[in-house]
């Protein structure tokens, strides 16, 4: 019988797969893709980030080996195919499903580095790469801007979660509480910064080629994120 905190962990997994499923599965539906794309965006959303952490690792792809994993992130893109013209705002579910994917696999990724025997600056590496590379192909196949290059706050709240579960770790917390931890702080930093639109400061310079900026931030534009929270697709 599984000790409980590997169920924990495997309950963990399969939220932030779904969540993350979900996610590139409304960026799938924003691009009017057809199943074949859905498919594809949920799966490079939700097992990109992983799968890089192990490649880099060296240890095996973990999700070659989870049939379950897969078959999971296939019915939440099927779902959002055929559920996704009764959703009024798409946009806001989008962002809410990727937030609690970042959440839970910046947490996972840098355990798993952790387990591996990584140091605690690649752990945390990990944990954000984990979280944010599968979301970063989903962006460039959907001809969107990442959001981990976007000044909203997201690589650091991905970090934060990880590097709050390391510490807590370290200080010899029990390692699930220090695991729920990290990622609901992860989350928060990420929802508040959703709901409040906050952002990280952007280059205030000129162009490279000498010009100014044709398109000057405004106070607006630094609410983009509340925006398009309350406003439909």
């Amino acid at each position: 019988m599984a000790a409980p905190f590997d169920l924990a962990l495997e309950a963990l997994g399969w939220i932030g797969t779904a969540a993350f499923a979900t996610a590139g599965a409304l960026t799938a539906a924003r691009k009017r893709m057809d199943p074949v794309g859905f498919l594809l965006v949920a799966g490079v959303t939700a097992f990109g980030g992983g799968a890089l952490r192990d490649l880099l690792l060296g240890l095996p792809v973990a999700w070659l080996s989870r049939p379950d994993l897969a078959l999971l992130a296939a019915i939440c893109a099927l779902a959002v195919f055929f559920a996704a013209p009764r959703v009024e705002r798409r946009v806001a579910l989008l962002l809410w499903a990727d937030a609690a994917g970042m959440a839970v696999f910046a947490v996972l990724g840098a355990e798993a580095a952790s387990r591996a025997g990584a140091a605690t600056w690649v752990a945390v590496l990990m944990g954000v790469m984990t979280a944010s590379f599968g979301g970063l192909i989903r962006d460039v196949i959907c001809g969107e801007i990442p959001l981990i290059l976007r000044r909203e706050i997201y690589a650091t709240a991905a970090a934060a979660g990880a590097g709050l579960f390391l510490v807590l770790q370290a200080l010899g917390a029990e390692r699930a509480v220090a695991i729920g931890a990290g990622a609901l702080a992860a989350f928060a930093i990420r929802a508040a910064a959703l709901g409040g639109g906050w952002s990280l400061p952007a280059y205030g310079g000129q162009a490279a080629s000498g010009a100014a900026d044709p398109v000057p931030e405004t106070a607006a534009s630094r609410t983009e994120a509340t925006r398009r929270i309350s406003s439909p697709p």
